[in-house]
């Protein structure tokens, strides 16, 4: 290369394709010892194959190492690549750190992902991002909106990502301020967190959950560290090259034009329509109707006490409905809000946390309606709920 740059090369540049090859080619160069002309297609083919053919690799790599040249970004001596002092200077600016690890996994797997995340590389984050709890949790944060400036331990994660869910289970109508001193018991919050998932569920420990919804955001196959990196590397790159983090080459494409990866939930706005864009379909979210239609705090404690007026037994001044015949009422008329049980008892505690609603317990000796008091009970922190009381 001679360091003039073609008219071709200035338009694929301007294509974004040559551009996003260029910058993890430097990237790559920048490790210990520099790399071949060969080691760049083969070092970033992994985190671009589900956009770009092997042939578009190719000619990408080839036009940005000769904008690399043409930038004096870098030098080539016999055959091999390295950084000039422009390029070092570039490098460090993209990933936020003048000092870059020597190895090229090291700078793969914590320096470009914190890069592909959006993250401060403080030394705590890079810390964070090496170990896989440490990696699950920074994109669970990242995808749902939680600042990762503080990385939150497992229990604060969760009932955070409970608050999340409670919102939403609301349209969005709400803020929760749901957190550990102030709301739902461990394995209700867990529940309720667990209705973020594609397939909601108890995930049993907070670390499932965890690990389940950053395979979920990224699209991951697994949730091993190498597969959630590289998936996030490629997410970015798909924002990089235009479409979204969904985006794929037409034969990358599974059955029906749909990408081979786990469905991502319509829990994520935006990612979910960046799928839509890319004209994928989220098959477990497909029919279930929008959380739009859900009314707000105030609303739904007006509607279920309608409900339970009607389900409602005892004196004046002592009527109570069992909560689980409140739900089977309520989820046959408004099937339009798309609730499901574990949310509606989570709705339903807010709305007694924040007076809207009065629910009461049970006297567990009385056998006789032990199915209704066992299938109503919500668990809020040291009480168990059973009842809705109707005022007169």
């Amino acid at each position: 290369m001679n360091g003039a740059v073609s008219q071709t090369a200035i338009g694929a540049f301007e294509a974004a394709p040559a551009h996003v090859i260029s910058e993890l080619a430097l990237a790559r160069i920048g490790a210990e010892g520099g790399a071949t002309r060969a080691d760049i297609p083969k070092s970033v083919a992994p985190l671009v194959s589900h956009r770009l053919s092997p042939s578009e690799l190719r000619r990408a790599a080839e036009t940005g190492l000769e904008l690399l040249e043409a930038g004096q970004l870098v030098h080539e001596k016999r055959g091999r690549y390295s950084l000039s002092a422009a390029g070092e200077a570039y490098l460090a600016q993209m990933l936020g750190q003048p000092k870059l690890p020597k190895a090229w996994p090291e700078i793969r797997d914590v320096r470009l992902v914190a890069w592909a995340l959006g993250v401060e590389p403080a030394p705590r984050m890079l810390k964070a991002l090496a170990r896989p709890d440490g990696l699950r949790t920074v994109i669970v944060q990242c995808i749902y909106g939680i600042s990762p400036k503080r990385i939150l331990n497992a229990p604060r994660l969760r009932m955070a990502l409970a608050g999340i869910a409670l919102e939403r289970a609301f349209g969005n109508k709400i803020k929760s301020s749901l957190d550990a001193d102030n709301g739902l018991s461990v394995k209700a919050s867990r529940l309720l967190a667990g209705q973020l998932a594609q397939r909601p569920r108890d995930f049993g420990t907070d670390a499932r959950l965890i690990a389940a919804l950053a395979v979920e955001a990224v699209r991951a196959v697994q949730a091993d560290p190498a597969a959630l990196r590289q998936a996030v590397l490629r997410r970015h790159v798909s924002e990089l090259l235009g479409g979204g983090p969904g985006g794929e080459r037409p034969e990358a494409a599974g059955p029906g034009g749909a990408a081979g990866h786990a469905d991502v939930p319509a829990a994520y706005p935006s990612v979910a329509a960046d799928r839509a864009a890319a004209g994928e379909q989220a098959v477990v979210h497909r029919s279930r109707p929008s959380a739009a239609n859900r009314p707000d705090l105030a609303g739904f404690a007006r509607i279920v006490l309608q409900h339970a007026d009607a389900q409602a037994e005892g004196w004046p001044g002592n009527r109570k409905a069992f909560i689980s015949r409140v739900w089977q009422s309520i989820a046959d008329a408004h099937r339009d809000w798309g609730l499901s049980e574990v949310e509606f008892k989570s709705m339903l505690a807010e709305a007694h946390r924040t007076g809207h609603i009065a629910l009461a317990s049970a006297d567990i000796k009385n056998k006789a309606s032990l199915a209704d008091v066992q299938a109503s009970q919500i668990a809020y922190k040291n009480t168990v709920w059973h009842f809705v009381r109707v005022e007169n």
